[in-house]
C-alpha cells in the first residue's frame, strides 16, 4: 500500500463517520503553525513578510494541542516557519501522538539530525537505566558514523549518562509519524530556492539517517514556472532509491504576501516565477504516469485536476490553518482575517466568495490557485465525484506501493556546491565537477 493500512483505515473511518452523520464541513488535516520564525528565506514563501510583527511569538503547547482537539482532524501537519525551532516541538509531537493523530513534521531538515541525536541519547540512557545490553545500539551508532551521518564526538555526547531523573521528551520513530522534508529539486536548484548552499546535502543526509533509525520519511515539493520537470522526475528516481516513503507535490501559487516579498526583497516580478492555471496544467501533464512510478500521497482525482483533465472546486475548510493569530481565513495561503475558533472559521467565512467555479474565479486571488490544500480534500471527499471515482481512489491508495527505482542510484543529484558548481560561483549548470571534491553522493553510494 502507498500509505500504511492502519493510517489509511483511520482516515477512512473518520471520513465515513462524518458522512454518516451528515456533517457538511469538517477538517481532514490541520495545518498547525506554532511559530513563523524560520532559519531560511525561501524564494516564493511569503510567511516571514506576512507575519513580520509576530516572528518572535509562539503558540503555547496547550493551545497547539487544544487546536488539534478542537477541529479533531485525524492528521496534523506541523509547519511554520521551521517547526523544529519551536521550543516545545518534542512534547507537541508526543502529545499529538497520544491523542491518536497522524503527525507530519514539515521541515527544511537543518535541525533533523540534531533532533534524532536527542532520540539516540534518550535510547542510550533508557537501556543503561534498565540494565539492558547496548550492543545493538553501539552497532547502530557505528553504522551512522561510518556513513558520516554522525561524528565520533557526537557519539560520545550520546553516551553521557543523563543527569536528571525524568527523561526529556524526544521525537522517536513511530508508525503514525513522518518527517516531511521540503525539496524543490536537485542540489543546485533546491539550494537556489532556499537561498542557501548546503541545504540539499543536509536534507539527504538527514533523510538517510532517519531511514536507518526506522523513521518514516516523506517529501513535499512545489513546482514553479522555471521548474525543470525532467529534473523533478530525476529527483523522484533518486528519492525512490534512497528509500523515501512518499511525496506530496503542488503547484506554486502567487498569493499576495509571496508576491510582495518577491518584489520588495528580491526585486523580481512574480509572474516570471509563479504558475498560471494554464501553465500548471502543462507542467503536470505527466503526473498520472508519475503517480504509477513514484509513491505520491493523494488521490488520482487531484492529479487529473492538475493535468487539466477535469475540474474541481475548492474545499479549503477541510485543511484549516491554526497559527499564533488564530484560525486563518479563508485558507493556508490567503488571509482575510483570523477567527478565535474553528467553529467560527466554518460559520463566519463566506466560502461561496472563494474558489473557481466553471472556470470563473469568485475572487480574483483564486484565479491561478490549484494548490493541494484547497483541492485535494475535494477529490478525497468526493465533492465533485464522477462515476468510478470512489473505486479509482480506493484502487490507488490500497494498491501496491511502487517498487524502488534502482536506476535512481545513477542520478547526479549533487550538481551544486558539493560538485564545485554552487549557485554563488556563477558557474553554469554544465560546469564539470571539481576533481578534488568528494561529493555527498559518492559517500551515500558507497554506504548503500
Amino acid at each position: 500500500m502507498r500509505f500504511p493500512l492502519p493510517l489509511t483505515a483511520k482516515i477512512a473511518k473518520y471520513i465515513v463517520g462524518k458522512k454518516l452523520q451528515r456533517v457538511d464541513k469538517f477538517a481532514t488535516v490541520l495545518q498547525l503553525e506554532p511559530l513563523h520564525t524560520c532559519n531560511l528565506t525561501c524564494t516564493g514563501c511569503g510567511r516571514i513578510r506576512e507575519y513580520s510583527t509576530s516572528l518572535k511569538d509562539v503558540m503555547s503547547l496547550e493551545d497547539c494541542l487544544g487546536a488539534a482537539t478542537e477541529c479533531n482532524a485525524p492528521m496534523i501537519s506541523i509547519c511554520g516557519g521551521e517547526p523544529l525551532i519551536y521550543p516545545d516541538i518534542e512534547p507537541l509531537v508526543e502529545g499529538l501522538l497520544e491523542q491518536g493523530r497522524i503527525v507530519y513534521i514539515c521541515t527544511n531538515a537543518l535541525f533533523m539530525r540534531k533532533k534524532m541525536r536527542g532520540y539516540l541519547t534518550s535510547e542510550w540512557n533508557r537501556l543503561r537505566t534498565a540494565g539492558q545490553s547496548t550492543v545493538a545500539m553501539d552497532e547502530m551508532l557505528e553504522v551512522l558514523r561510518s556513513e558520516k551521518l554522525i561524528t565520533a564526538a557526537e557519539i560520545e555526547k550520546i553516551r553521557v549518562p543523563a543527569s536528571g531523573t525524568k527523561p526529556e521528551a524526544v521525537i522517536a520513530p513511530n508508525a503514525y509519524l513522518y518527517w516531511n522534508v521540503h525539496l524543490d529539486g536537485l542540489e543546485r536548484t533546491h539550494d537556489l530556492i532556499v537561498e542557501r548552499e548546503g541545504v540539499f546535502k543536509e536534507c539527504i543526509l538527514a533523510m538517510r539517517m532517519a531511514k536507518i533509525l526506522g523513521y518514516q520519511v516523506a517529501t513535499n515539493t512545489t513546482i514553479y514556472k522555471e521548474t525543470d520537470m525532467a529534473e523533478i522526475e530525476q529527483m523522484y528516481e533518486y528519492l525512490s532509491w534512497l528509500g523515501v516513503d512518499g511525496h506530496t507535490i503542488s503547484p506554486g501559487y502567487d498569493y499576495d504576501s509571496a508576491k510582495e516579498d518577491m518584489r520588495k526583497r528580491l526585486n523580481l516580478e512574480p509572474e516570471n516565477f509563479f504558475l498560471t492555471r494554464a501553465a500548471t496544467k502543462e507542467k503536470f501533464k505527466d503526473i498520472t504516469a508519475w503517480s504509477e512510478r513514484y509513491s505520491f500521497f493523494g488521490t488520482p482525482i487531484y492529479f487529473e485536476f492538475l493535468a487539466g483533465e477535469r475540474d474541481l472546486t475548492c474545499s479549503a475548510w477541510a485543511i484549516p490553518t491554526r497559527n499564533i493569530m488564530g484560525w486563518k481565513a479563508p485558507c493556508y495561503l490567503m488571509t482575510d482575517g483570523h477567527y478565535p475558533s474553528y467553529r467560527d472559521l466554518l460559520e463566519k467565512t463566506t466560502w461561496e466568495d472563494y474558489g473557481v467555479v466553471d472556470g470563473v474565479a469568485r475572487d480574483t486571488r483564486c484565479e491561478n490557485c490549484m494548490v493541494h490544500c484547497g483541492y485535494e480534500p475535494t477529490a478525497a471527499l468526493g465533492r465533485c465525484a464522477k462515476p468510478g471515482d470512489t473505486w479509482k481512489n480506493i484502487a490507488f491508495n490500497f494498491g501496491p506501493k511502487p517498487k524502488v527505482r534502482e536506476a535512481g542510484a545513477q542520478v547526479a543529484a549533487f550538481n551544486g556546491v558539493t560538485a564545485g558548481n554552487g549557485h554563488k560561483t556563477g558557474k553554469p549548470k554544465s560546469a564539470e565537477p571539481a576533481a578534488n571534491v568528494v561529493s555527498a553522493e559518492s559517500e551515500l553510494q558507497s554506504a548503500k
